[in-house]
């Protein structure tokens, strides 16, 4: 099959920029290994909209992120689940190091606000009006209006069929073994499991997060610089209702807390599962989940004693060397693009990032949004 554009991965990157693509009239086809939002797009529960301690590389896009978030719905008309919340980012201690407390808290505030996510410095009487029966020990927190929470998969199946009305063709059950840049008198193309060739006329994005550093390495050669990883994400049970109107990260805990319908309580934060050779999956570490437990119980204990009611670890990501994303062209593999390593950065990012991804594959130049993700930056 022959199509303008060739997309591996139907994860909520893939599934946007092919509606980027489609929806100006490109062709385009959309090459899964299991089904639209199986892998880092899919799992419980909704994902920080977050611009509060993000990396300062990154600003640009999600300001322009906040800005398209709120039409998103009526944009790919389907439900995004999205909720402009605010957040905080709590702050209890001077931590060791340069970069936390409340010493540096006005400096955080003055700088993302310079970049456009206007921030504010909350005293610890402030977050616990907002917040009631946080810990005593928290003293300020970083507050970030714009910033809220929307539902992964949710979005991912709107943006994918918002692109299948476009005209995009999106194959599940279709895993990618063999890539072949463009030749002589042969275009860029994917080889399926089952045999079948996919070409691009004018390119192939690699959009398979955690599977694009090992494709990239077995078929040119080329090392991307991340790994894979398995966050966990714990769903809770309060013994005592708590009112938790924001998103809530920490400046100094490896903790990010949401409220869900119901009264439960999604907790992350960094804490991670392992992969289990017998399965090829994600299982969690019993360590790590009670770890991550304790945090919440220590900074939240007037929700008293907290149930567990899932952990999930399944699905994969891609963390990158600098903890920021790869976006550019493959070196070395004409026609080839590759976007990876959206680990705990690229949901707040993709109603931006995947347009500005859609503009280089369509014009080949990079708008300046993305240069901080150039390959280029590793020597």
């Amino acid at each position: 099959m022959i199509a303008e554009y060739v997309i591996v991965g139907g994860g909520a990157y893939g599934c946007a920029v092919a509606y980027h693509l489609a929806s100006q009239g490109r062709s385009v086809v959309v090459l899964e290994a299991v089904g639209v939002g199986g892998g880092a797009s899919g799992g419980p529960g909704k994902r920080g909209v977050r611009g509060n301690r993000r990396d300062l590389r990154e600003l640009p896009l999600l300001r322009e992120a906040h800005r398209l978030w709120p039409r998103l719905a009526d944009e790919l008309g389907a439900e995004t689940g999205y909720v402009r919340s605010g957040s905080v980012s709590l702050i209890e201690e001077e931590v060791v190091g340069g970069r936390g407390g409340v010493v540096a808290a006005e400096a955080h505030a003055h700088t993302q606000t310079r970049f456009g996510i206007p921030t504010e410095v909350w005293d610890g009487a402030r977050v616990r009006e907002v917040i009631p029966g946080l810990s005593g020990n928290v003293r300020a927190a970083l507050h970030v209006p714009g910033d809220g929470v929307a539902a992964q998969y949710r979005t991912t199946l709107a943006y994918a069929d918002a692109a299948r009305r476009s005209g995009a063709v999106v194959h599940e059950g279709t895993r990618v073994v063999a890539l072949r840049s463009r030749q002589p008198g042969r275009r860029a193309h994917v080889v399926t499991e089952d045999g079948r060739t996919f070409e691009a006329e004018r390119a192939v994005l690699l959009a398979a997060n955690a599977s694009v550093p090992q494709l990239v390495r077995e078929n040119f050669g080329h090392v991307v610089p991340a790994w894979t990883v398995y966050p966990q994400v714990v769903l809770l049970r309060p013994e005592h209702a708590v009112t938790l109107p924001l998103l809530v990260g920490h400046d100094s805990r490896l903790i990010s807390v949401k409220s869900l319908d119901g009264g439960l309580i999604q907790l992350s934060g960094g804490w991670r599962g392992r992969f289990d050779p017998d399965t090829g999956r994600g299982e969690p570490v019993e360590a790590n989940v009670r770890g991550n437990i304790a945090q919440l119980e220590a900074l939240l204990p007037a929700a008293g004693e907290l149930t567990r009611v899932s952990v999930h670890v399944a699905s994969p990501e891609t963390a990158t060397v600098d903890q920021i994303p790869f976006v550019d062209a493959v070196p070395g593999a004409e026609g080839f693009y590759l976007a990876t390593g959206w680990t705990g950065h690229g949901w707040a990012l993709l109603p931006a990032a995947s347009r500005d991804i859609a503009h280089l594959l369509l014009h080949g130049t990079a708008p300046s949004t993305l240069a901080p993700f150039s390959l280029s930056r590793i020597p």
